[in-house]
C-alpha cells in the first residue's frame, strides 16, 4: 500500500501529537519519510540549564524520538527503543535544536539507527551530540510470550 509522502507525515505529526511530553517541550516533525526523520524543538528558556544551553535531557529526548521514528518508519510496525548511546560533542547553544535520525539496518524485530542533533543559532547548524540506536519492534499483545504471569 502507497502513502503519499504528505500523508506519511500528518501520520508522524499525529503520533507525536499524542505524546504529552513532546506537546510539552514544544516538538515539531519537519520531515518524515520511510527511515528518515526531522524532529525539533525550539530551545526556550525552560529546556536549558543553569549555563543557558539545552539541558542533556532535552538532547537526549531528541535522540530517543528521532531515532523511534525513523526505526518504527522503516519497519512499518509498533516500535519502543531497545537502547541508544549519547556522545555529547559541544554544549546546544542557540534557538533551536534539530534531530535528523535515520535507519541504517533494519530487520524483522529491530533497526539499526543513528541521530545527529544540531544548535541552530542566527541560522548556523552546529552539531552537538550524536546518538546511535536500537528501536525493538513490539511483541503482539495476543500472543502468548508477551503475556505477563499471573
Amino acid at each position: 500500500m502507497h502513502v503519499s509522502p504528505e500523508a506519511f507525515l500528518a501520520m508522524g505529526r499525529g503520533v507525536l501529537a499524542s505524546q504529552p511530553f513532546s506537546v510539552l517541550i514544544g516538538a515539531e516533525m519537519h520531515a518524515l519519510s520511510s527511515g528518515i526523520v526531522d524532529l525539533q524543538v525550539p530551545l526556550t528558556a525552560q529546556l536549558r540549564q543553569q549555563n543557558g544551553f539545552a539541558h542533556g535531557g532535552v538532547v537526549s529526548y531528541l535522540a530517543d524520538n528521532a531515532l523511534t521514528f525513523a526505526g518504527g518508519t522503516a519497519m512499518r510496525v509498533p516500535v519502543v527503543t531497545s537502547e541508544f548511546k549519547i556522545n555529547y560533542v559541544r554544549p546546544a547553544i542557540g534557538d533551536r535544536l534539530i534531530a535528523r535520525a535515520k535507519a541504517v539496518h533494519t530487520g524483522s524485530s529491530q533497526a539499526v539507527c543513528t541521530c545527529e542533533i544540531f544548535a541552530v543559532a542566527d541560522g548556523v547548524e552546529k552539531l552537538c551530540a550524536l546518538a546511535p540506536g536500537t528501536i525493538a519492534k513490539l511483541p503482539d499483545p495476543s500472543s502468548k510470550s508477551s503475556k505477563r504471569p499471573t
